[in-house]
């Protein structure tokens, strides 16, 4: 390829990508060379009204006439001009690509010690199973489709790459701070085996995955069989269910404090007003509500929480249900039991010990207790 090939091979990419920046359809046609099945037809029409794109002295646009370097520059020209129309007249890409942290402090904290920047189970999302929640595209399209995770629509992805900044944001969309508007819309979660709807604000992206992703069993003759599964339980991550005190199996919740009070419910307490993207909870984050806290350890919830699941754990592994690395044993077990071994890995895999909802998380292990002791 030529030199002068690849240049204008290389401006047609750069200014398809400016013309997809918003979806208007406007009322009439301005470019009779255009239909409106065409496939831009609406990114055609929006750069026309907002002056990106003149078209010929004849009326016409070309839309597969090769482009001019100097046409190039010119829209480059009149898309910036239009950014600046828009803000306060600042660079449309120099609003987020600046000398300050915006950016690269938050990528930062995403790959060195979020557990979704630095994992490897993104790989899963070539599997048709895994791909609704596992790696950036499966997940972006499920979630901005309105889709649960096992919906079959979602298929897995060939070359799936990992969690990053566009898999939960926006990103080059508007090329202003607009791009950092969240997938999906903050929309309310329908959650996929529980049927309740998650509605915490900007915390319903993170209900997008973190719940319940395995069917509840259901017992027969009083029964439950466990087949030949060694994971029974309701899969990692299942904090919505917890902040609702839905999914427990011969036990019922409400939702917590935190779900009812705390706005945007996940991300307030993960990220703070910092919107550190770490994901790790602060005390200080906490002391609003909860006045001279040192640590998550509130009124001694943590503690007497733990407490309840290392007794039930032993209890579970005593009963057969479960070995002591806390993989289940195949086999039929009384529902009681098998309640018990569900409702135990429903707290364990929420992970906070008690703090997303403490009432409800009582009331799992207490069943255990009741029906193993």
């Amino acid at each position: 390829m030529t030199k002068r090939k690849r240049t204008t091979v290389i401006a047609l990419v750069t200014v398809a990508t400016l013309l997809i920046v918003a979806g208007v359809a406007w009322a009439a046609g301005v470019f009779p060379d255009v239909a409106e099945n065409d496939t831009h037809f609406d990114a055609i029409e929006w750069a026309a009204e907002n002056g990106v794109v003149n078209g010929y002295a004849n009326g016409n646009f070309g839309p597969y006439d090769p482009i001019l370097r100097g046409q190039a520059a010119t829209m480059f020209q009149n898309y910036d001009e239009y950014q600046k129309s828009q803000g306060d007249g600042t660079s449309g890409c120099k609003e987020c690509h600046n000398d300050t942290t915006l950016i690269w402090s938050k990528e930062a904290q995403f790959r060195e010690r979020s557990v979704h920047g630095t994992g490897e189970a993104f790989e899963r999302g070539e599997g048709t199973n895994c791909a609704g929640c596992h790696g950036t595209e499966g997940a972006k399209a499920r979630i901005n489709a309105g889709l649960p995770p096992h919906d079959p629509s979602v298929v897995g992805v060939v070359n799936v790459s990992p969690f990053d900044c566009r898999t939960c944001h926006d990103i080059h969309t508007t090329y202003t701070r607009a791009d950092f508007s969240l997938t999906g819309d903050e929309q309310p979660v329908v959650l996929e085996k529980t049927g309740g709807t998650f509605d915490g604000g900007e915390g319903n992206l993170c209900a997008n995955c973190h719940q319940i992703r395995n069917n509840l069993p259901v017992a027969a003759g009083g029964n439950i069989d466990l087949g030949t599964d060694t994971r029974f339980g309701t899969h990692y991550g299942v904090e919505a269910q917890m902040l609702l005190g839905e999914g427990g199996l011969g036990v019922s919740g409400n939702p917590s404090t935190h779900y009812l009070v705390v706005g945007d419910t996940c991300v307030t307490c993960h990220m703070g007003e910092e919107r550190n993207h770490t994901y790790e909870p602060e005390v200080d984050r906490c002391q609003a509500c909860h006045a001279g806290a040192e640590d998550f350890d509130v009124n001694g919830v943590q503690t007497e929480v733990q407490a309840m699941l290392d007794q039930v754990h032993a209890l579970l592994v005593a009963n057969g249900i479960m070995n002591e690395e806390g993989r289940s044993i195949p086999g039929v077990y009384p529902e009681a039991v098998a309640s018990a071994m569900w409702n135990f890995k429903l707290v364990e895999y929420d992970g906070s010990v008690g703090v997303h909802n403490s009432a409800f998380t009582k009331a799992l292990l207490q069943q255990g207790l009741d029906a193993l002791e």
